[in-house]
């Protein structure tokens, strides 16, 4: 695997220098000098040792990427076995020959359990949510923070690689305490982060999972070359319409009564629109439903708005079709449900 592209100067240091200490720890339990590894990266030893420090993407590349050859293991210290050089190559190329996301990620997840069985990695699947779930085996501690991240930001960048697409999170949950950098998670992981849950899990749209895998051996071969990037950057491409749907109706209600302001706002026809929500198995008016009910219920339980004005936010037009369309979702009038839900 060649070295990490050049530095550039403007690069912002957003990753925590903890992940670099977790590093420098499993070089120390190995009794070897990290010196090296981190003058290769531009990381002077005192930098390390700052709590608040951080360093860049290109830098945690470079540390990563020696650190691997170095400890000749790509677990980098996480597992109680080293994970020779190579082995999420071998895991990349066995999911490669699925014809879907989802069956790619079960096969990836399964066979994880071959090169290290201190984790177990498994795609659950509910309506329109999957998770991708980390739970531990046989000692919980194996669940360092460091471990947690490095592992689902390994298989998100090759599951958006697989299917050429940035995979947006609904959820991400971690089984510890907010770490004194939580603020990096924004970064890391762009959905909502919850802390001391009973496991790890990543949580997204499950229609990416019967996407079509859009790569070959030739494309495989060729990102081997360079595989840290989709570990250690986001994924900018997003292939799945549905999900700027809901993002657009979320942050413009106002402004998307109908599909050509909706289309509009998306720089696609409106015949597009329609066209490619319908491959995707969805329609506007259930993702308008689904946004505008999710943005009233918010709102109903953590304002005291009345209701003409939730109307107004959620995107309906008068405070009438607001009530039509709240019975329609719940059974339940808006300021019936309200007061079923107070203490």
């Amino acid at each position: 695997m060649p070295a990490p592209a050049s530095p550039t100067a403007d690069a912002p240091a957003v990753t925590p220098m903890a992940f670099v200490r977790a590093m420098v720890a499993a070089y120390e339990r190995r009794g070897l000098d990290p010196a090296r590894a981190l003058a290769q990266a531009r990381i002077a030893p005192e930098q390390v040792r700052r709590p608040q420090a951080r360093i860049t993407a290109w830098q945690m590349e470079r540390i990563s990427y020696a650190a691997m050859q170095e400890l000749d293991d790509e677990g980098l210290g996480c597992f109680q076995r080293p994970l020779p050089w190579g082995s999420y190559g071998m895991l990349a190329r066995a999911s490669l020959s699925a014809p879907q996301l989802g069956r790619a990620l079960r096969r990836w997840c399964r066979h994880h359990r071959l090169i290290t069985d201190d984790i177990a990695l498994a795609v659950e699947s509910e309506g329109d949510t999957a998770r991708i779930a980390l739970r531990p085996v046989h000692d919980p501690s194996v669940a360092t923070e460091f471990c947690v991240v490095s592992v689902l930001r390994n298989i998100l960048g090759l599951a958006s690689w697989y299917i050429d697409s940035r995979i947006p999170l609904s959820a991400a949950h971690f089984p510890y305490a907010p770490p004194p950098h939580v603020d990096a998670y924004e970064v890391l992981f762009d959905g909502p982060c919850t802390f001391r849950a009973d496991h790890a899990a990543i949580v997204f749209d499950a229609r990416y999972l019967s996407l079509p895998i859009k790569r070959d051996e030739a494309a495989m071969n060729q990102m081997l070359q360079r595989a840290l990037p989709l570990t250690v950057r986001a994924y900018r491409r997003d292939r799945l319409l549905v999900q700027r749907v809901r993002q657009t109706l979320a942050a413009h209600p106002l402004d998307t009564h109908n599909a050509d302001d909706l289309a509009t706002l998306l720089n696609v026809s409106t015949r597009t629109l329609h066209r490619q929500l319908k491959e995707e198995g969805a329609s506007l008016q259930a993702l308008k439903d689904e946004v505008r009910r999710q943005r009233a219920i918010e709102l109903l339980l953590r304002t005291k708005r009345p209701i003409k004005q939730v109307a107004q936010a959620t995107g309906f037009q008068n405070e009438k079709s607001f009530i039509r369309a709240f019975k329609a979702w719940t059974g339940r009038s808006p300021g019936e449900w309200r007061g079923e839900q107070a203490p």
